[in-house]
């Protein structure tokens, strides 16, 4: 296994700082600091994959959204985050409200970066999914539809399907009768609801409530003093993920306070049968039960895979969880577990994604951590970005030139020396940088080129004129985007 921490300290005799002997550590940074973005402040995340993945999967950027006090000094971080597989930014986002689910998907056949933004107050959350072009150009926002347009989309989910539609959550304030639980005869539930919306007219394909054929008692969550009243709901569901089961007339729904799986039918929002928890159809083999899950999918293989939180209360090790579901014998059994490194327990949020190479990326939810797993189960690395948390962790492949141009900053360190900084947000074809130089439009001549070196580049030149410009160039020196430097 290659396992390091992030924000880790390097020996002094490697970087001969003075004052510092051979045998003393140096603190580094927990978050970057840029001279053309002081705007932006995200941690640093170091991810060393290079001796342990193969080539394709080295080329894969990761998709983070982390929130809360990311780092040892006391200020929380939201947004979101594309890292390069060294751990360097490629694009950042801060500042502008909760991020949840951030990910590439395909939409009208093209790659679309898309999360959720809002309020996060779960049950009730305030939100829609947002859309993004490869230019980082906003596309569409897409919430519920129908009877429940006036209600924001929950934070869990974002799917677009190959239908050109949407999986949404939500949940509704509903009067049930809740003595089962130990509660009043004319109490309140959040009940969960998914739609499928269509993206282009927001209308919804298909819609199913959960007190339609989940009753309260199957809940694996206590009724506490002061809930089940109109102003505090009881959550007896909690839904988490919907995603389009293999045959393509079905959808899978996780939810998280029946310790189920719900498989529904995409046309009717019949409820085919039921994995796990109290109601399950199925028989569970040794070591296949989950609770508090996250994130069921289907897989290409027929497998379904989940993280499985097993908190909170703790119930034992969290873990990402393949099962081999037999539906003609109704069986289900561990095909493979993705264990946690260490003793590790992640009350809330969580995902496995499957990549192509068969590998196993794991998010750790409230746990800040993300982690890669051979197919069989073998950890390759396991990464921290030492506090907060996040919704999921992701790797893609992703190519996108910025609408918006790069940003450049000038100095002068020293007599006769100009220092530019370069960079811009979102690039990731960005192979060198070109820096034009002159004393006016018509005299500028190249006075440099340097290759790129992460989210941001500098140089010194030498002489400089008055006028600089800086040109983005890619791996075939074509120059794609420039800016006059400030």
């Amino acid at each position: 296994m290659s396992y390091r921490t992030l924000f880790a300290t390097v020996a002094a005799a490697t970087l001969f700082l003075a004052g510092c002997t051979a045998e003393e550590e140096v603190p580094q940074p927990e978050r970057w600091d840029f001279h053309t973005r002081p705007d932006l402040n995200p941690p640093k995340i170091d991810i060393d994959v290079s001796s342990q993945q193969p080539e394709d999967d080295n080329e894969l950027e990761t998709f983070l959204a982390p929130k809360g006090q990311t780092a040892d000094d006391g200020e929380s971080w939201v947004g979101g985050l594309i890292l390069a597989p060294d751990g360097e930014p490629v694009w950042i986002r801060q500042g502008s409200g909760q991020m949840w689910d951030l990910r590439v998907q395909e939409y009208r056949n093209e790659p679309v970066l898309t999360w959720w933004e809002g309020l996060a107050e779960t049950p009730e959350t305030a939100g829609e999914v947002v859309m993004l072009d490869d230019s980082y150009n906003e596309i569409a926002r897409v919430g519920m539809g129908g009877d429940l347009a006036h209600k924001t989309a929950d934070l869990h989910e974002t799917t677009i399907t190959d239908d050109e539609t949407m999986l949404l959550l939500s949940y509704i304030k509903t009067q049930t009768d809740l003595r089962s639980v130990g509660g009043p005869k004319d109490g309140w539930a959040w009940e969960g609801v998914v739609q499928e919306v269509d993206i282009a007219s927001g209308e919804p394909v298909v819609e199913w409530r959960s007190l339609d054929d989940i009753p309260v008692d199957q809940t694996q969550s206590k009724l506490k003093d002061g809930e089940g009243t109109e102003e505090e709901p009881f959550d007896y569901i909690h839904l988490n993920s919907a995603s389009v089961d293999d045959d393509g007339d079905s959808l899978l729904v996780s939810a998280r306070n029946t310790h189920a799986i719900y498989q529904l039918d995409r046309k009717s929002a019949d409820v085919n049968w039921v994995l796990g928890g109290s109601a399950s159809d199925f028989e569970m083999g040794e070591g296949a039960a989950f609770a508090w899950q996250h994130d069921a999918v289907r897989r290409d293989d027929g497998k379904i895979t989940l993280f499985d939180n097993h908190a909170a209360p703790r119930l034992g090790d969290s873990r990402g969880l393949r099962l081999d579901v037999d539906e003609g014998a109704q069986k289900v059994s561990v095909d493979t577990e993705y264990p946690a490194p260490d003793d590790r327990s992640s009350g809330s949020q969580g995902n496995l994604q499957e990549l192509d190479n068969g590998n196993v990326v794991i998010g750790w939810g409230s746990e800040p951590y993300f982690s890669e797993f051979t197919n069989d189960g073998k950890l390759l690395y396991d990464a921290t970005f030492t506090g907060g948390s996040n919704y999921r962790a992701y790797r893609f492949d992703w190519q996108a030139t910025p609408s918006a141009p790069p940003t450049a900053t000038r100095s002068e360190p020293g007599e006769g020396i100009t220092r530019v900084h370069m960079s811009w947000n979102g690039a990731s074809d960005v192979a060198a940088w070109r820096i034009l130089s002159g004393d006016s439009e018509e005299q500028l001549e190249e006075t440099a080129v340097v290759d790129r070196t992460g989210f941001e580049t500098a140089a010194d030149i030498t002489p400089a004129g008055s006028r600089i410009v800086v040109e983005a160039v890619n791996e075939d020196k074509e120059r794609i985007g420039s800016t006059i430097v400030d």
